[in-house]
């Protein structure tokens, strides 16, 4: 657990610095990640008749963005890696934020949509309420957030250089629903396997 403004901020620049020292190699190792599921998850809970507006949150190298892009939308990514901003950029899917997670300037209700795919994890459970308001308030009424994340039991703290949180469903409903949004769906990935072999917790919200 982090206790202190040098907790959050210990783990937070040790985050970023293990995934910039390993840049190239995730963009390459989860190129062809297929996280359609996800995509359709959110998509399915907003309006189909217009091009949308999505916040692609811990965009990475912008996989994501492309697809979103792709499918005729409007994607903004945001990242606090400097090199997963640039190689993002390079895609030209869309504009992209260079913002630490801890440290947000979001424009509010700017967006439809929001996309957190395996990226909340990261943030320490104590500033967590803060950052899932604020990202609440970065969508219009009536828009949703889709989550994924690597379940556990709540345990929280460093593993391979990177700190994160390991949420369980219990916990991470009531996180959510504290933050003021409405449940819509959740389910466990990869899709089609027995339970102990389904590590990612997905869920999508409903701000009201």
């Amino acid at each position: 657990m982090t206790d202190s403004a040098s907790d959050l901020r210990r783990a937070s620049a040790g985050t970023l610095a293990d995934y910039a020292s390993n840049a190239v190699s995730f963009e390459a190792g989860t190129r062809d990640h297929d996280v359609s599921q996800n995509i359709d998850a959110l998509l399915r809970h907003l309006p189909a008749d217009r091009a949308l507006d999505i916040l692609d949150f811990g965009c990475g190298p912008g996989r994501d963005l492309r697809a979103f892009a792709a499918r005729g939308h409007r994607p903004t990514g945001l990242d606090g890696v400097p090199e997963f901003a640039e190689m993002a950029r390079a895609t030209g899917a869309g504009p992209v934020l260079l913002q630490n997670f801890l440290e947000l300037d979001l424009p509010r209700e700017a967006f439809d949509g929001v996309f957190a795919n395996a990226s909340l994890f990261h943030v320490p459970g104590e500033a967590l309420p803060r950052v899932l308001a604020q990202l609440r308030d970065a969508l219009r009424p009536g828009g949703a957030l889709f989550s994924s994340n690597p379940r556990g039991t709540n345990q929280e703290g460093w593993l391979r250089g990177r700190y994160g949180v390991w949420h369980d469903w219990p916990q991470w409903q009531a996180l959510m629903i504290g933050a003021g949004f409405e449940p819509l769906e959740h389910y466990y990935r990869p899709k089609g396997l027995p339970r102990e072999q389904q590590p990612w917790l997905a869920s999508v919200w409903r701000r009201p």
